[in-house]
């Protein structure tokens, strides 16, 4: 099968979140199945070009309809860790991508905007007609309204487009002058609610709203988010429009690169191990000794309890702060390592930081180190994710790679890949940590009591940690999943 994935990120030349992970890591499981794929992204001036092999002009001469008129533009060609690549880079005034970050811009609809339009305009101009069209997140919501509308009456009329929603919160909505931009015109047919209107201000289109009506099939990143979508307020007033397009609305969830993540030969930790070493995984034993040395905690029997992730609204962060008190009262120990975008917030944990300074079992790094954050997964016992909401969720399954039995919020991803040891319908086997359900303070510590008591019965821990050791969320399932996906649409 031909598949082309039009993006604005892809791991690890452009990452700002987990939409980069999923991008490669879907992309590299579809070719090794055998399928041909390609991924079309900006070409920002703050690519790492150090993962980028073998970039050179692979079409001078494009150019894109905007406007009245048109804008010139070179897509590039390159392989990113054996991915194929192309990159747009529009010669422009408006300087689309030369702004030295990938997001956070006034006219953020608009760039989006114009390397949708580009992207399909060198598809239709190289003549690439690929099975399916991959599309993500809002910032390419217009992809399957563009093809529709303005490239299958030109030909590319055997393409189906399927969409993944990512982040609900973040939809895209633009006034009608993207319709005269990208050649759409006719804001009296584009903005009823039938199409792309925004169905909460009668001014404005929706980019994500038009790739639910839009395209042959849309996703989120497990089963449990796309039922809250349709069902809460996580679906941020886009249930209605689910609704009616339930019948090709599900989700799928995100995998993990296991060649990435792997105690076994992970370069970031001192000493390797497998769920197949016996004598209770020294080696994560002795991760244990590293981490406490190295941050300065006292060596003893405690549980070390951490937490690595953004520092936010959405992570929970009343929760996270009552967990390290929790844990530094209840003989554990507790490390966090995240920032925050939002000053209050941070400037809190600072405060936090310098308080508990002295504390020989607890301490908070404020900010982000890739290798201490493998060593924190390598030698904790438990790893705290009380999100409010998570789509899905990748360092939950980090940790269970690493032996780290999860607590977490029963909510999104969390929900469809953490099965509570005591509470859960499933067979022992699959037990492998420890949720709740309300976002208080009593849901929280009654999750880690029964872990700190499960702690402390040798037999049990052990199984419950080989059980997350066991657990396959590669992208193994997925990938299977989207080609079913694919096959069922590209038929229809």
């Amino acid at each position: 099968m031909y598949i082309i994935t039009i993006s604005s990120e892809l791991a690890p030349v452009a990452k700002v979140g987990g939409l980069a992970d999923m991008v490669y890591g879907l992309s590299r499981e579809l070719s090794i199945r055998g399928n041909a794929v390609e991924v079309i992204l900006p070409k920002y001036d703050c690519i790492r070009h150090d993962h980028v092999w073998g970039l050179t002009v692979c079409y001078d001469n494009l150019w894109v309809p905007w406007w009245n008129g048109a804008i010139h533009c070179t897509v590039y060609s390159g392989h990113v860790h054996g991915q194929l690549a192309f990159f747009i880079e529009p010669h422009s005034n408006d300087h689309f991508f030369d702004r030295g970050t990938f997001y956070g811009f006034y006219d953020e609809a608009m760039r989006y905007a114009f390397f949708t339009r580009a992207a399909l305009e060198f598809m239709f101009k190289s003549g690439k007609r690929p099975d399916i069209i991959h599309s993500h997140d809002w910032q390419t919501g217009l992809t399957a309204t563009l093809l529709y509308e303005i490239y299958a009456p030109l030909g590319m009329n055997t393409s189906r487009v399927i969409h993944t929603i990512h982040n609900f919160k973040h939809q895209g909505h633009a006034g009608v002058e993207v319709l005269y931009a990208t050649g759409l015109n006719r804001p009296e047919h584009y903005c009823s609610l039938e199409r792309m209107g925004d169905d909460h201000n009668p001014f404005a289109i929706n980019f994500t709203k038009a790739a639910i009506v839009y395209s042959n099939f849309v996703t989120t990143v497990s089963r449990k988010h796309a039922w809250e979508a349709m069902y809460t307020d996580q679906g941020y007033g886009m249930g209605h429009t689910l609704h009616r397009y339930g019948s090709k609305f599900g989700g799928v969830l995100n995998g993990l690169d296991y060649d990435m993540w792997n105690p076994e030969w992970d370069p970031h930790i001192p000493h390797h191990y497998s769920v197949r070493d016996t004598d209770n995984l020294p080696g994560k034993r002795d991760n244990k000794t590293a981490l406490r040395h190295r941050l300065m905690l006292e060596q003893c029997d405690r549980p070390i309890v951490s937490y690595v992730g953004r520092l936010d609204t959405q992570k929970g962060v009343h929760l996270i702060r009552h967990a390290l008190f929790t844990a530094i009262h209840n003989h554990a120990q507790f490390i966090l390592l995240g920032t925050s975008p939002e000053y209050g917030i941070n400037d809190n944990f600072w405060h936090l930081k310098h308080v508990l300074n002295d504390n020989p079992h607890c301490h908070l790094e404020i900010g982000f180190n890739e290798e201490l954050s493998r060593l924190i997964y390598a030698g904790s016992d438990m790893f705290i994710v009380p999100s409010l909401f998570e789509p899905c969720g990748l360092t939950q399954m980090i940790a269970m790679r690493y032996g780290t039995v999860p607590i977490v919020r029963a909510v999104g991803g969390l929900a469809d890949t953490i099965f509570d040891w005591d509470f859960s319908q499933q067979p022992m086997e699959m037990r492998n940590g420890f949720s709740f359900e309300s976002a208080d303070y009593a849901g929280i510590e009654s999750a880690m009591f029964r872990a700190f008591g499960l702690y402390h019965n040798d037999e049990y821990w052990k199984k419950i940690r080989t059980n997350c050791m066991n657990m396959d969320y590669s992208w193994n399932h997925p990938g299977r999943d989207y080609l079913n996906i694919y096959e069922f649409i590209r038929h229809r």
